[in-house]
């Protein structure tokens, strides 16, 4: 599927503005029946506190930004739409009990309603880790963004993304306990390149370490691999502070850990590690571009 190379406020346009004066041009109120969620939105979960606090603040000052639909494809009547942005306003606004609810209509192609939803999730909802990491994995599978297309598009740090994007190396078992809050973003990063992850995340989660705590605990486990390894007879090589930020240059642009093995004359190697064909159809991507 091709990239569409528009931003969100292009493809929104008045829908980025309140509801008052000349922003309300454009706005019709239909009835709240006749809109349907998107079976496609990238957002696995909508937090019942969240939902109940946005409810009875629309229950008090009524929806201020319109949400934004399309005709729905297949609707025959013409009268059914189908959401392109604003899910969480649509299942607040049912439990404040409203009947009609204000909506700009857009007709948008299956590919234009992919990336707004993916888009206005990764900027502006509170997306736990895993989900925001598949967001941005599926904008850049979908529409072929690079880390630094991506970061312009949705106002991110490239580094931002790229650590996010590092989550995805992470066990389900692991992703799993991001998801239901049991670990931090900042946890998780940390385990990324541990030998086991998964033994890890749950010490982290059993003991309710911190981040600096597990932080110490991930380089307390590397030491002790690398021991082991020493007693095997494979020997262990300090890597210098410039091999390492050369490493951590190589994973932040990639979103995937990647080892430099320097034999000093004899020349060297460069390891990246991938572990879904998605992930390699992306490393032979660049370097074939």
């Amino acid at each position: 599927m091709a990239r569409l190379g528009r931003g969100l406020t292009a493809l929104l346009g008045e829908a980025e503005a309140p509801l008052t004066g000349d922003a309300a041009q454009g706005v019709k109120t239909i009835p709240i029946e006749a809109i349907s969620a998107n079976p496609n939105q990238p957002r696995q979960s909508f937090g019942e506190t969240e939902l109940e606090e946005l409810s009875r603040s629309i229950a008090e000052k009524g929806i201020l930004q319109p949400i934004v639909v399309r005709p729905l494809p297949g609707s025959a009547s013409g009268q059914r739409y189908q959401i392109v942005a604003g899910e969480r306003r649509w299942r607040a606004a049912q439990k404040a009990r409203l009947h009609a609810v204000p909506v700009i209509v857009k007709e948008l192609s299956d590919a234009e309603t992919l990336e707004i939803a993916l888009i206005e999730n990764v900027q502006r909802a509170d997306l736990n880790a895993v989900e925001e990491a598949q967001g941005y994995q599926s904008l850049m599978d979908e529409f072929r963004y690079t880390q630094e297309e991506l970061a312009e598009h949705i106002g991110k740090s490239r580094s931002h993304i790229a650590n996010t994007l590092r989550l995805m190396q992470l066990p389900e078992a692991v992703r799993a306990m991001l998801r239901d809050g049991r670990l931090t973003a900042g946890h998780a990063r940390t385990l990324v390149t541990a030998r086991d992850p998964l033994k890890l995340a749950r010490e982290i989660v059993q003991r309710g370490l911190s981040v600096r705590a597990a932080e110490a605990l991930a380089r307390r486990d590397a030491g002790k691999s690398k021991k082991a390894k020493s007693r095997k007879g494979a020997p262990v090589v300090e890597k210098d502070a410039d091999t390492r930020a050369l490493e951590q240059s190589i994973a932040d642009a990639l979103g995937l850990a990647a080892e430099i093995h320097d034999r000093g004359d004899a020349g060297g190697t460069v390891t990246v590690t991938y572990k879904t064909l998605e992930q390699l159809d992306e490393i032979v991507r660049r370097l074939t571009e």
